[in-house]
């Protein structure tokens, strides 16, 4: 057997445990190597997980979500499904108040930053946020760019 259909094999064996994982975390039931092995096709022996760095890893990743999963569940036990179905709602409407706030604060922030752009001094707001490069993701590219010709607000003599 060459070294690339071993690769393929233990690919198609770990997507299939992947799979069995994914199955064990939905219906609740214990992450371990032993419950891997009995609902994986190919791999008999729990040993064949655990001595595997990439399976060992994955069971880890799994384990560590059903863990969290279990103390988020926990928290709403000791709530009566009454009062978990009457907070939803709160947080729902929680949850769209805080996106609103979200889109407003980006308006208003990306209007702030055009308008300095046009003033003429985007180039030292651009230097201080050059590091930033997902700033500059986030905002787009065009915003760095001024496109319109900067006048200035006032002719001051007086000014230098």
């Amino acid at each position: 057997m060459s070294n690339t259909s071993k690769t393929h094999a233990e690919q198609g064996a770990d997507d299939q445990l992947r799979n069995v994982l994914e199955r064990l975390l939905e219906s609740d039931e214990d992450i371990t190597a032993r419950a891997a092995v009995r609902h994986h096709p190919k791999i008999n022996s729990a040993s064949s997980m655990t001595r595997n760095d990439t399976r060992r890893e994955m069971i880890a990743e799994y384990q560590a979500r059903q863990a969290e999963f279990r103390r988020w569940r926990g928290k709403t036990v000791h709530r009566s499904n009454a009062a978990t179905a009457k907070l939803l709602p709160e947080k729902d409407r929680r949850i769209l108040e805080l996106e609103a706030q979200v889109q407003l604060l980006t308006s208003s922030h990306l209007a702030s930053i055009r308008s300095v752009g046009e003033l003429g001094g985007f180039s030292r707001w651009a230097e201080f946020y050059a590091g930033y490069a997902a700033a500059q993701r986030v905002l787009g590219n065009d915003t760095f760019l001024a496109t319109d010709k900067v006048r200035p607000l006032r002719a001051d003599p007086d000014r230098t």
